[in-house]
Order: structure tokens, then sequence, then C-alpha cells
């Protein structure tokens, strides 16, 4: 068991359960290639909150983005702050996946995600802004829940317990080779 601090997760364990379970066409098609719902556990996943200054113009704004610390592949987490306070639960778990990305790589990979949310803002003209990476913290987990479908070989549906949304394939792999190993 490790100790951890987590944001505090947006959806409760029947929440997503309910979800995962539910008549929708997602669910259904979970259902119909992978076999019925099994069971659900909630996951945390390391990431690395980052405060980012970029420079577009005459302004120069100022976001907090957090990258997984695992690969770096997951979504980018956009803050208004550090979280801090009621936004944090301590937890004793197993069910979090190790670090493995090196402050370089990620600080690396940022970056190169950053700049597309800013080319898709529109500032698609800019050539190079100027990014200003600073790390906050890499001791921030985020919590996910993953449904558990099949009987020979298990595959696994996630949601994104913060943002209270299914994820695709990218996320659904990145569970199942940690679970693999």
């Amino acid at each position: 068991m490790g100790s951890i601090y987590s944001l505090k997760p947006n959806v409760s364990e029947e929440e997503a359960v309910r979800r995962f379970a539910s008549a929708g066409l997602g669910s259904a098609y979970w259902r119909m290639r992978s076999g019925r719902l099994r069971r659900i556990a909630d996951v945390y996943v390391p990431f690395s909150l980052y405060r980012v200054k970029y420079e577009i113009g005459s302004t120069a704004p100022t976001h907090f983005f957090a990258i997984d610390a695992v690969d770096g592949s997951l979504d980018l987490f956009e803050f208004t702050g550090v979280p801090a306070g009621a936004q944090l639960v301590a937890l004793e778990t197993r069910n979090h996946v190790p670090s493995a990305l090196t402050n370089t790589n990620a600080e690396n990979l940022l970056r190169e995600k950053v700049l597309r949310v800013v080319f898709q803002q529109g500032f698609f003209k800019v050539r190079e802004p100027n990014l200003e990476v600073t790390l906050e913290t890499h001791d921030l987990h985020l919590p996910y829940w993953l449904a558990f479908y099949g009987k020979k070989v298990a595959r696994c549906r996630v949601m994104d317990a913060v943002r209270r949304r299914i994820e695709g394939a990218k996320a659904s792999t990145f569970f199942e080779q940690w679970l693999a190993t």
C-alpha cells in the first residue's frame, strides 16, 4: 500500500457502475465486443503539474497543465491554479501506476502538447511561441475508473473520474499495458 495525494474524484463508484452498465450505444458496443461488465476499480495515475507561460503577440497568459508521469500519453489536464486543500484527498491504495517518465522527457512532451493547444486556439500563424515551463509538483495523482469486461481475456474501459467522461482506446491501451506488467 502506498500513500498518495489525489485530486478528489467527481464520480462515485455507484455513478461509475451506472455509466458503464448504461443502456447507451457505447455500453452496448462494449458488451457485444467484450462480454458483460464484470467489475470496476479505481486507479490513480501520477501527473506532474507545470506552470506554463507563453507569449503570443503582446499577451503572456499563464496556465497550469498536468501531464501523466508514466509515459506522457494521456490527455493533458488544465487547471486555473495549483490544486490544494479541499480539492485533494490523501489515500492509502495499491491501485496507483508507478511514475516512469523523467522530468526532462515530461517537459519536452508537455511543450509539444501545449503548442498543440495554443495552435488549436487559433494561434496557428505563430511559428514558435516562447514557452516558459516551471515544474510545480510531481506528487499529484488523478483518479480513473476502470471497467473490466470479458471472459477469457479481460478488456478495460476507462472513465476519467475528474472530467466525468469515458476515455478512448488510447487510455484503455495505457491501463491494459499497466495491468499486463
